[in-house]
């Protein structure tokens, strides 16, 4: 590694702190900051009261049930993360999959359409998934809250009605269920810990909105992360065990790209690569070079998850981008962070997915095959892809991205 005044190379005591400094970075701290909310509002049963009360008033017709289970999990991904938000969804709708006939086409289309929403929520806020703490990363300066939601919140609506379209049309649930029973919503007393926790993460919320009218006085969007872990940590809402449960998986992933990103462009490859990309797309529009990086993200999230894609294509495109005589790094940056969400081809291709493909019926058989996400799952990766590089190019490029 060089250093990044004199770019002279560093030792290897010099080089050793660099890349740890790098690790725990404020974005690590907001990916942290979002786990304890996530916690806190699973922990004590805000998330499911809320989810259960919205697909209460949902009604018996499949295409509203459907509609209202998609838009929970994307709400849900929005604040609990797309990890989380699949899990609590597929267990509300347990009551409805136990009373279906046996092989309804409903079945599998309120789980894929559960699934595909989830992947949706993850572009929906900067903590709703870890491929967004990579976009956010190699932005600067970073999208505060509101400019993000601006971005995503008009494209997971969009998107959300495309595939609930394409599941109405592909799988025809009203054929063999005309009815859905009714998702009872939860009656239980609200307490004074549900209520703190909820003023806690709105407030956190809204000062992540706002971070930019005072910046100068906290520096960074992760010292507000710190707010939920004091409060809810501090007051023993939260435990050790709860610690010990945070995806540290995800945050190590998170870790070590951020580090492999900087090492990649401190030892000069990133800048050589990108050189080569440049030299490419000569003449291209910004448009254009988007749409290239927007298709070889879908094709590579796909296989090799939304995360890793983002760790390994995003600094790329950064670089790329301020490469361009007019450079807009930060359009090709989100734009190509969206797209990592919008893969949703396979069975590996995210973690609401990965859920999706191992729910099964009373009979040990799996809800969803391989198949069914070839098609529903890659046409709808790609119509969401469109989406991205139309909607939400245009879009960011009103707002000065």
């Amino acid at each position: 590694m060089r250093d990044p005044t004199t770019k002279t190379t560093l030792s290897t005591t010099a080089a050793a702190k660099t890349v740890f400094g790098y690790m725990f970075s404020p974005t690590i701290m907001l990916l942290l900051g979002g786990f304890t909310i996530a916690s806190a509002l699973s922990k004590y049963g805000i998330a499911k009261a809320i989810a259960s009360t919205v697909l209460s008033k949902a009604g018996t017709d499949p295409k509203w049930v459907l509609l209202a289970n998609m838009l929970v999990a994307t709400i849900s991904s929005m604040f609990i993360s797309n990890v989380a938000a699949p899990v609590l969804c597929f267990s509300l709708i347990q009551s409805i999959l136990r009373t279906l006939p046996h092989r309804s086409s409903f079945a599998p289309c309120l789980i894929m359409g559960i699934a595909l929403a989830s992947n949706v929520g993850g572009m929906a806020s900067p903590i709703s998934s870890p491929q967004n703490i990579i976009t956010i990363q190699n932005m600067t300066p970073a999208p505060s809250w509101g400019s993000w939601f601006a971005v995503s919140i008009p494209l997971c609506i969009v998107i959300d009605l495309i595939i609930w379209a394409w599941l109405m049309l592909l799988w025809r649930p009203q054929r063999d269920t005309p009815i859905i029973p009714v998702i009872r919503a939860a009656k239980e007393r609200i307490t004074f810990s549900q209520v703190f926790i909820c003023f806690v993460t709105i407030g956190t919320i809204v000062l992540w909105c706002i971070e930019n009218s005072f910046e100068d006085k906290l520096g960074d969007m992760g010292v507000i992360a710190i707010l939920p872990l004091i409060a809810f940590f501090g007051t023993g809402l939260l435990n050790k065990e709860d610690f010990n449960n945070f995806l540290w998986t995800v945050i190590m992933l998170a870790m070590g790209g951020i580090a492999l990103g900087k090492a990649v462009d401190s030892s000069g490859l990133l800048d050589t690569i990108a050189h080569h990309i440049q030299d490419a797309v000569a003449g291209l529009s910004m448009w254009t070079v988007l749409l290239i990086f927007s298709a070889l993200t879908l094709v590579f999230a796909t296989f090799v998850s939304h995360t890793v894609a983002a760790v390994i294509i995003l600094p790329i495109v950064q670089q790329v981008g301020m490469s361009f005589a007019d450079p807009h790094p930060r359009i090709l940056v989100m734009g190509t962070g969206l797209v990592c969400s919008a893969a949703m081809g396979l069975p590996v291709s995210g973690f609401p997915n990965m859920n999706a493909s191992a729910l099964e019926d009373e009979m040990g058989m799996p809800y969803i095959r391989t198949k069914d996400f070839l098609k529903t799952g890659v046409p709808l990766s790609i119509l969401a892809t469109a989406c991205i590089v139309s909607i939400g190019y245009g879009i960011m490029s009103v707002l000065g991205f």
